[in-house]
């Protein structure tokens, strides 16, 4: 395009130029949404897996320190300490990176304490990491680092290379661009790299270390034998039928120990009386009498992990009514639920001729005791039993049913990338929910990263089936990651959205 002389209207075809440059170099927010949700994804799997390392670490000290095999253990985790030494100095390494990168795109605190820097700035990783004019070098340093890091787990040990070496989670090869080309290391991670998605890569490397070190500790582990855990508290348990009961009414306690073993040889005693135990529990089963706060102690004697004899003493406390009042029972729990049928148990003293039941809040149906309680809005509920004139009121919590959790196969963050792959349908599922009731997939949007994936790529369900993506599944391999956000599920009270869920693959 020819400039014209006059200066005005040259002055407004420079800005047309310049805009139209920005507009070119513009990243969209879903793109850098996108690495965020990634980017926490990788730093979950890696404090995952670095709870994992540590339980091996524990494990392999324990055999050291156990003479049955203390001297196999102590050659194996002298390496597995090598391991660990070399993986720590390169996450350091990476952690200060990450720092610089942020540095680089203008890091600054806001007002209220929180970082903040240029996430989709495309030069400042350019400058970080290239080796041309103004460059930083830090791409070629990283790649070294990376390589160095390979070839010193290998060199620990033989056995560890011959195991390892063709499939080490740490790789530093060419990646082949979109325009089929072989790209260098750092032109194909860190070239023209907004900042959120170089910071992304770079957990993603710190997530192939992790990797590297699970799978080299695991192997020495393996040489000694299976990790061995131990539980570091034992306890008492007791439980009770009801806390409040009519006279004759039964009442049962169950009471035993917490980590139970064989050796623990309990014994238990309940309101003076021996109990006999079977797998560490006794159940004590009485007729409740008189009326008030009654108390009944519960006494255990059994031996802790370590030999020692312990006697633990506790008050088991309920209350027993006076008859000639009406009384309400949720047969589930204490609480109404919204959109399912609540059963509800009501007792009255004088029949049911003489009884009037009604409710605010919700509605009940059903005659006699046995009746069901619906609710639609959060707060209170109340039932109100009117026996022979005399009326009783009794409240109840209004809540929603619980998010289900979101899952594929065995529900775990990390799985074997063939037993992910030999997946067809994922779930959401309620836990620890004493409805029997099922929540069915709408949607979720899908992010695969990490091991053959170069760049993110997008997928989306509309069911609880995974045919949608199973190509995108089928190119998965150990170190990738799935991620899965923006998840709607229907339940019996509508469409929600629930928490988000990633798996690592190994």
């Amino acid at each position: 395009m020819a400039l014209p002389k006059e200066p005005r209207q040259k002055m407004i075809n420079l800005m047309y130029l310049v805009l139209t440059a920005l507009l070119a170099l513009n990243v969209s927010s879903e793109i850098l949404n996108a690495f965020k949700v990634v980017d926490k994804s990788l730093t979950t799997s890696n404090a995952s897996i670095t709870s994992s390392n540590e339980v091996l670490y524990k494990s392999l000290l324990g055999k050291v320190n156990d003479p049955a095999t203390a001297e196999k253990a102590k050659i194996w985790n002298d390496k597995a300490e090598q391991v660990k030494k070399l993986s720590a100095e390169m996450d350091i390494y990476i952690n200060q990176i990450k720092a610089d990168l942020k540095k680089e795109a203008g890091l600054h605190q806001n007002k209220e304490g929180q970082e903040v820097f240029k996430e989709d700035d495309l030069e400042a990783a350019t400058r970080l990491f290239g080796n041309g004019p103004g460059g930083s070098n830090k791409g070629p340093e990283l790649e070294k680092k990376l390589q160095d890091y390979k070839a010193a787990v290998l060199a620990i040990d033989p056995e560890i290379k011959a195991q390892f070496e063709t499939n080490f989670p740490v790789n530093t090869d060419p990646v082949k661009g979109q325009d089929g080309k072989i790209k260098p290391f750092t032109e194909a991670y860190f070239h023209m790299t907004p900042t959120v998605a170089g910071l992304t890569l770079l957990s993603k490397f710190q997530n192939n270390v992790k990797n590297a070190e699970h799978e080299i500790v695991s192997f020495c582990h393996s040489k000694v034998g299976e990790v061995k855990v131990k539980f570091d508290k034992t306890g008492v348990l007791i439980g009770q039928s009801s806390n409040y009961v009519m006279p004759g009414q039964d009442v049962t306690i169950t009471a035993g120990i917490g980590a139970y073993s064989s050796a623990a040889v309990p014994q238990i005693s309940i309101n003076g009386a021996g109990v006999p135990t079977v797998d560490g529990q006794g159940v004590y089963t009485f007729k409740a009498s008189g009326a008030g706060n009654r108390v009944v102690p519960v006494t255990i004697r059994y031996k802790d992990q370590d030999g020692n004899e312990k006697t633990e003493t506790k008050n088991v406390e309920y209350t027993v009514g006076t008859p000639g009042g009406a009384a309400v029972m949720l047969d589930k729990m204490n609480v109404f639920y919204i959109g399912v049928d609540n059963p509800v148990t009501i007792g009255s003293p004088t029949g049911w001729d003489k009884t009037n039941v009604s409710m605010s809040g919700g509605t009940i149906s059903g005659t006699g005791s046995n009746r069901t309680v619906r609710v639609t809005a959060l707060g209170k509920a109340s039932i109100t039993v009117t026996a022979d004139g005399k009326p009783s009121t009794f409240e109840f919590r209004v809540k929603r049913i619980p998010d289900p959790v979101f899952k594929v196969g065995t529900g775990k963050a990390r799985v074997a990338a063939v037993e992910f792959k030999n997946q067809d349908f994922c779930r959401a599922e309620l836990e620890n929910f004493d409805f029997d009731l099922k929540f069915n997939v709408v949607s979720a949007t899908v992010y695969f990263s990490g091991a053959n994936f170069p760049n993110i790529v997008p997928g989306n369900i509309t069911s609880n089936s995974l045919a949608p993506i199973k190509g995108l599944i089928a190119r998965c391999g150990p170190g990738s990651s799935i991620t899965f956000v923006n998840i709607k599920v229907q339940g019996p009270d509508g469409v929600r959205s629930i928490d988000e869920r990633s798996i690592t693959l190994y």
